[in-house]
């Protein structure tokens, strides 16, 4: 088990405690079983970074808040230098850099996104609430969304509602990267 796993779902418990709200309740706000929500909150599963999204906007914080435990500060500007983001690992294939984890009231999130090849066919979908925009960085990425699937090149963009059913895939079994922007 991860040690920063535990510490985002001891975070994300104190909310929760704070808030005086069930575990049973966030989790039929999230779309998942209580069982699967208190996995996470117990640092038992990496939590999705679709999932620390809707908590964030749940709880009223920053997502960086949750990630990393330091409350964001930057009000005017906030820098991250190539490689120092703070790491979210969704699933074994996908890699989330967030690039603005300690600017405050952010109104997108932006990350750098690493899909690694694998087998499968199409892998599991996810939704949040709002807009998403990404843009290919390097490789080609095959998106899923709702019945449509877009096969993306380096330099292509594609900008959907992340209400519904979207997941991605790496081709030509290469790593692609690209820049996602998370917006409410």
């Amino acid at each position: 088990m991860k040690e920063n796993n535990k510490d985002i779902g001891t975070r994300i418990k104190e909310l929760r405690e704070i808030y005086e709200i069930s575990a049973n309740e966030v989790s039929k706000e999230l779309g998942i079983n209580k069982e699967e929500y208190l996995e996470y909150e117990n640092g038992k599963k990496e939590i999705p970074a679709n999932l620390l999204y809707e908590i964030s906007l749940k709880f009223n914080v920053d997502m960086g808040l949750l990630i990393t435990g330091e409350e964001t500060r930057m009000r005017i500007f906030t820098v991250t230098r190539k490689g120092e983001g703070s790491i979210v690992e969704r699933r074994k294939e996908y890699s989330y850099e967030n690039l603005a984890d300690k600017f405050i009231h952010k109104k997108t999130e932006p990350f750098i996104v690493t899909v690694e090849p694998n087998s499968h066919e199409k892998p599991d979908t996810n939704t949040h609430p709002g807009q998403e925009f990404n843009y290919i960085l390097e490789g080609s990425i095959k998106f899923f969304i709702k019945e449509n699937e877009i096969i993306l090149n380096e330099g292509d963009s594609i900008y959907f509602d992340s209400r519904y059913q979207h997941s991605m895939k790496a081709l030509n079994n290469k790593t692609a990267k690209f820049l996602a922007f998370i917006c409410e």
